[in-house]
């Protein structure tokens, strides 16, 4: 009698997915925090606003992925740190609309299940979520061979923040607010379809010495994980100084700052700052033009907060102090038609 097919045979290994659910439990526990009820491994996940401390809450949610820069991760094996961009891709644009986020939920498919590799994922997630305050509260890992071809994997993060109603961002802007920016971890997680077109032109292996930073491989360089924007932003917020915030991310500085503009305004970014070394040498390389850096990356800006101008000194303290390096970036104009940014005095890249 010929023996009948199973689902292993087929590429699928429930066993390995069991395994890693029980593996994963402890970085599930480790973000939890107030308003989590029940545990990893439900049908759903339970969140009571109450117990969290809202009282007239709206819900805000995100969902994002990390791009091709995971094509970096799975090429060297460096897997620590996507998941850390996961999880900042999304609270980063909650927290920008004046919530704080509650709890996320992944997404890992791939072709074969290895678990070492898989763990080291979800522990990057995990400690996002901490970073972010946020409890890591149930996923989906899919195991889909004939998808994903060898030790290829995707990832999606969904994130729940909330905020009070009368807490929403952004609030009025006037003309002479101050543009304040809170420097980058580097290329962050927008852009790395170029990135890897300037690697390959450049001929360089990814465990050479980063030009840049020659104390790090290419690769780990590269991989500097997405910065973690939350608790900084959401302290300003609640100090009462916080008027508007902006994540930037893929399109830049000109693609994400005027969001959060009225029609009739421009934010004049007249006071050049501090790009890191690493996009000065991917302008080098792949000879890209200034226009096209600030539009692909953020060029040493991860977030960029507006407030009033007599409250920049005490907002840079407040922001210091929760841990960011910051720059006055520019200011707020009036001017016609619908908002924008205009660069007097481009940004040297070194």
């Amino acid at each position: 009698m010929t023996r009948g097919l199973s689902y292993r045979e087929a590429g699928v290994d429930i066993g390995a997915g069991e395994a890693l659910v029980e593996a994963i439990k402890p970085l599930a526990r480790s973000t939890g925090r107030s308003g989590v009820m029940g545990s990893l491994g439900g049908f759903g996940a339970l969140f009571d606003l109450k117990a969290a401390g809202f009282s007239d809450p709206i819900l805000v949610s995100t969902t994002d992925g990390v791009g091709t820069k995971l094509k970096i991760a799975i090429e060297t094996a460096i897997l620590d740190t996507v998941g850390i961009d996961l999880v900042a891709m999304c609270v980063n644009d909650l927290v920008v609309q004046g919530a704080e986020p509650l709890f996320f939920l992944d997404y890992y498919a791939t072709g074969r299940l290895i678990g070492a590799g898989a763990e080291a994922v979800i522990g990057g997630i995990a400690e996002g979520c901490r970073q972010a305050g946020c409890a890591l509260v149930g996923g989906e890992t899919a195991e889909m061979p004939g998808l994903y071809a060898g030790q290829d994997f995707d990832l999606a993060g969904f994130a729940v923040g909330a905020a009070e109603r009368t807490a929403l961002l952004p609030r009025p802007l006037t003309p002479g607010d101050t543009v304040l920016g809170l420097t980058s971890g580097g290329v962050h997680a927008n852009g790395f379809s170029l990135v890897r077109r300037i690697v390959a032109a450049s001929g360089l292996a990814w465990d050479a010495p980063a030009q840049f930073d020659p104390s790090q491989t290419l690769a780990r360089a590269l991989l500097a994980p997405t910065r973690i924007y939350v608790h900084a932003v959401l302290s300003l917020h609640r100090a009462g100084l916080l008027k508007a915030a902006a994540h930037i991310t893929g399109g830049g500085l000109p693609g994400n700052l005027p969001r959060v503009l009225p029609h009739g305004t421009e934010a004049v970014l007249d006071r050049p700052w501090t790009v890191p070394d690493v996009f000065g040498w991917l302008r080098r390389t792949g000879r890209v033009d200034t226009d096209e850096m600030l539009r692909v990356f953020n060029c040493g800006i991860g977030m960029a907060v507006i407030v009033a101008d007599r409250d920049a000194l005490r907002a840079t303290t407040v922001l210091e102090q929760a841990g960011q390096s910051v720059q006055p970036i520019g200011h707020i104009a009036a001017a016609e038609g619908a908002a924008r940014i205009i660069v007097p005095t481009p940004p040297r890249f070194a």
